[in-house]
This record gives structure tokens, C-alpha cells and sequence, in this order.
């Protein structure tokens, strides 16, 4: 996996992290959660790729 890849991933949750704080405490409960959910989906495209990276190395390895 990519160094810069665990970086990027790490800022989203940093920067979702300090949203979702920002939001509860002016009493944005609901936006919180979007924002949450929006950081995750964010994530999961990140990873999906390489996910499927390694499942083609996994294929390859076994000659499937």
C-alpha cells in the first residue's frame, strides 16, 4: 500500500474529525453526521482500488 495513501486517509479523518466537533457544538447534529458519512465514502473509493489490487495479486499468486 502507499505511504501517501495512508496519509491521505489519515487528513480526511483529521479533517472530518474537527467538522463533525464544530457542527455538534453549534448544534448541527444531523449536518455531523453527513459530514461523517461523507469523510467514509471518501475513504472507501480511496480504497476500493487497491482492494481490488490485491485480489488480482491474490489471483495471479494462486493462478486463478
Amino acid at each position: 500500500m502507499d505511504v501517501d495513501l495512508i496519509f491521505k486517509i489519515a487528513a480526511i479523518g483529521i479533517i472530518v474529525a474537527v467538522l463533525n466537533q464544530l457542527l455538534i457544538r453549534s448544534g448541527r447534529e444531523e449536518q455531523a453526521m453527513l459530514t461523517t458519512l461523507a469523510g467514509l465514502i471518501v475513504v472507501l473509493s480511496m480504497i476500493v482500488g487497491e482492494i481490488s489490487d490485491l485480489f488480482d495479486t491474490v489471483k495471479s499468486v494462486f493462478g486463478l
